[in-house]
This record gives C-alpha cells, structure tokens and sequence, in this order.
C-alpha cells in the first residue's frame, strides 16, 4: 500500500479533514472515497458528543479504538516485522496511524534546476539522486515519539512519553498497570518489533510468550496483575545507535501505543574556554591573490586583539610569506576554492568558537568580539551569531518546501527578514543565516561543514546545509568595517562566476540539496 493512495479531503462535522488509507475500519481495508458517507454518518453518531469536550484530534483517536482499530496492531506488526529492502534496520511506522502528505511546490521566479543538469546525463543522475534521496530519508527518519495519541478514559496506564535504553540491554518498562472495574478474568497484551519482552521473576502460567515479541499476561486478581506489569521488561534485539521501537498495550477494546527510544549514550567533546578571550576564540579566514587587503585586516586585528591566534587558509597561484606572532598560515593548491579554504582553516581550531571574517574587512573600535561570547554563553542553545558589515544586508531568512518525493522541494532566500527577537536581547534577532561577519561554535559548524565544490561564489549554501541543524541569530550593533575594492584583473578572473560556473551551481543544487526550484 503506497503512502498517499485513496487519501482524500472530505467534510465531517462542516469541518474539513483530510482521511488517509493508513487506518483500516473493522479490518475491511483501507478507507475509500465512496465509504467515506456511510463512515461520516457512523463518525457522527459515535463521536459528536465528545467533541466539544475533548477536541476534534482526541477524538478522532477515541472513535477509531471504538471502529475496531484493534485491526491495526495486526498490522502495524506485519508491516514492520521485517527490513524493508534496502534497509538493514528496520522501524515501526507511525504513518500506519497517521500520515501527512507531501505537497508539490514552486517559486516565482525561481530558477528550475533540471534545466542546468547536462541532458544526456539527465536519466542517470536522476536514478543515482533518487537512491541518494531514498537512502537519506532511512537515515534522518523521524523518531516514532514525534506524535502519541492517548485515548481518554483509558483503563491502560502506560508511559505516553516513552523510555530510552541503550541498544541490546533489558530494562523494566515502567508505568504500566491496569485500571479496570471488575471482571472475572483480566487479560492484557504487550507487543514490540525490535526487540522482546519478559516478566522478572515469574514461575506459574499467568504469563505467555516470555523472551518473545509478544507477551499475554492473565490473571483473576488485578492486584496480582499489576504486580506482573511491574515486572515486565523490554530486551533491545538490534543494535543500532540511534533507533526507536513501538510498544502495542491492549486490554479488551482498548489500545494504546508508546515508544522506546534504543540509544547509544556518547562521551561529551568538551572546549577548555581558559580565562579570557584569547583562549576562547580563534579568527580564521580565507585568502587569494590579496595580500594587500589581507594585511590591513591583520594589522587591524593586532590593533585590538594583540595575542589571539589568527588561522589563514591560502591558495594563491603564487603564495607569499605572511608572518607574525600566534599566526598560522596554511597553503593549499592554488585555486582550490572558496569553501575548501574555510574547511582547512576551520579544521585546525582548537578553541570552543571561532570568529569568521573575510580578507579585506577591517576591525572598528566596536569590533568586539567579547559581546559575540557574552550572548552564545548565556544561550547555549545558539550555534552562531553574526554581525554586520558596513553595506551589507545584515541577515536572512530561508523559505523551504520539501515538495514532491520525486521532482524535489524549493527553496528561497529572503533577505532582511527574521523569525523573532532573540529571547533576553532584543537588540538581536533569530534567523537562518547571517553575513561573513559571525562567531561560530566549532563543534557545531564542523557537523555541518562547507562544500568544497563551491569555489568561487558561496555563502547561503553553508546555511542552507545547515538549515534545521543550526541556530542562528544576528545583532547588528556588532559591526566590522569592509575595506574598499581594489580592480585585480588576475583576481577578477577568478573571483567572477561564468554562466557555465551557474550551471554547475544549479545542477549541484538539483541532485545535493534534492531541490526543483531555488531562488536567490
């Protein structure tokens, strides 16, 4: 069953939803447009008189449990019981519950990347960029903890949020008990798809499928029950380092679901920040063909900041010798490239930040970069802060639509806009990316990384990379001075985009970032 087959847009309670084929009614299959009637007349009867006391969303959980939504763990455990192909581990779906379609996007006056990739290369590179993309979605695939409905008045108590273990270990699951008014008998389930399940310390035959992925445990005494539930404990089968499970909970007609999440525990990479600023912060940069320029920065730097390490990257056709105390100069090939350079440079900081500036900026008097560490330790949550360069548009925003799985989404950058005010400095506002004037956390940009196929023209593509991975602020009252252009013909040559330059950029574009428009 394909994800978005038979879903359809439908009115129920003059209210519009939109009704997916993942949940199937009374085991008869998935919902059809043409049942769609006879279900609204049953949804109606059913649930309209909780809905004004429980909400809509709640709701639709509740009557899909009274329905007959018992039928989907049997499906929720066959659809994910096995690796789908291509995959070594696989996941329980939340989609078999809810699902939330793609929707197809475009830009005006966005370019269309197709139109730049080599057309007798086309067929191929759009095979290899599907696989890629496939491949990509196995890898950031979204914890099943994202979206847990709990039916109210539920007999079944269970830990909604979930629990995390580390991947092959045993842990009590724990929580569970039932809360149900007398029977003869009380008889619940417990079932997983990664792993299995046991009551501790347990000897009669109130219990079945020890060490299995399915567990039944029965008893006449809901006391005596509880005390078993106490008891159950959840194995991890597959290893992994990162990866989740599904526990099914049922009781009679009532069902619920929550997650284990299987997690490796990692050792914390920490940055001595020493005692001032010189121990804290690195200043790196990227030069070519402009030593003129580069050392009006250093001296402006010196000015300032007489001891912090200066890092520079240098891939001048012929490279001179730049000297000088603390500072570190690394030559590359000659042309490498732009975002090669930041790599290089970047990857020799031994500090917890470093502050990025081009070759021909020039500190100020308000050039300081104690106020950038000020900010990025009292939030810690922040990975960079930029500034502004006189004359330069000082942040942006980025628009993403993931669009359609096979064309690719859009993307469009807007410039001078933000999301909010940085909480506890309104002077500064959160945003997706900034100018070539900010201070970074190393740990965070090195996750992230810049291209090094882009050499000539780059900058919102290392945002773009980094969208959803990094927070990012700008405060405009940190300013630093741009030096005024000098005409270098040899320079100009190199530092100037060809309409072929474009080209490659765009075809890059379509099969890295999987996009179908973008926009600058």
């Amino acid at each position: 069953m394909k994800k978005g087959q038979g879903c359809t847009k439908h009115t129920i309670l003059d209210k519009p939803i939109y009704v997916h084929v993942c949940i199937l009614i009374n085991g008869q299959g998935p919902v059809r447009l043409q049942d769609l009637e006879g279900f609204r007349s049953s949804f109606i009867m059913n649930c309209k008189h909780h809905l004004l006391l429980k909400g809509f969303l709640l709701l639709l959980a509740i009557c899909f449990i009274q329905l007959g939504i018992m039928s989907v763990k049997k499906d929720i455990i066959a659809s994910s019981s096995g690796p789908q192909p291509g995959k070594v581990f696989a996941k329980p779906h939340i989609e078999t519950f809810l699902y939330t379609n793609r929707l197809s996007c475009s830009l005006e006056d966005a370019v269309l990347t197709r139109q730049h990739v080599p057309q007798n290369e086309l067929e191929d590179i759009v095979k290899r960029r599907a696989e890629e993309y496939r491949q990509h979605q196995i890898r950031m695939e979204a914890d099943i903890a994202s979206l847990i409905l709990a039916p109210a008045n539920s007999p079944l108590q269970y830990p909604i949020t979930g629990f995390t273990i580390s991947p092959l270990k045993k842990s009590i699951v724990p929580g569970l008990a039932l809360h149900a008014q007398q029977r003869k008998v009380y008889k619940v389930s417990l079932s997983v798809m990664s792993g299995v399940l046991s009551v501790e310390d347990v000897q009669d035959e109130q219990v079945e499928g020890q060490g299995q992925s399915e567990l039944i445990i029965s008893s006449s005494n809901l006391t005596q029950l509880n005390d078993l539930l106490s008891r159950v404990s959840y194995t991890s089968t597959v290893y992994h380092i990162k990866t989740s499970d599904l526990v099914i909970f049922s009781f009679e007609d009532h069902l619920a679901m929550f997650p284990i999440t299987i997690k490796r525990q990692s050792v914390p990479v920490l940055f001595d920040p020493g005692n001032d600023i010189n121990s804290q912060v690195t200043i790196i940069t990227k030069t070519f063909l402009r030593y003129e320029e580069l050392n009006i920065l250093l001296n402006s730097i010196r000015k300032f900041y007489p001891k912090i390490k200066i890092l520079i990257a240098d891939d001048s056709i012929q490279p001179r010798t730049v000297s000088g105390d603390n500072i570190e100069h690394y030559i590359m090939p000659p042309a490498k490239g732009w975002f090669a350079g930041r790599n290089l440079a970047l990857s020799q900081v031994e500090t917890k930040y470093f502050l990025w500036v081009d070759d021909d900026f020039v500190f100020l008097k308000d050039t300081r970069i104690e106020s950038f560490v000020e900010i990025m330790e009292a939030v810690p949550e922040l990975d960079i802060l930029g500034g502004s360069v006189i004359g330069d548009p000082p942040y942006f925003i980025l628009e993403y639509d993931e669009g359609d799985e096979e064309e690719g989404g859009c993307l469009s950058r807007i410039y001078n806009q933000f999301h909010q005010p940085l909480p506890g400095f309104d002077d500064c506002v959160l945003v997706d990316g900034v100018v070539n004037y900010f201070l970074a956390r190393t740990d965070a940009v090195r996750r992230v990384g810049f291209d090094p196929f882009l050499k000539r023209v780059a900058h919102s593509e290392f945002f773009m990379d980094g969208l959803g991975q990094l927070l990012v602020a700008s405060c405009e009252r940190f300013t630093i001075g741009h030096q005024g252009h000098r005409f270098e013909k040899k320079y100009s040559h190199y530092r100037t985009q060809t309409d072929a330059d474009k080209r490659k950029k765009l075809s890059h574009h379509f099969f890295k970032n999987y996009l179908k428009y973008v926009k600058f």
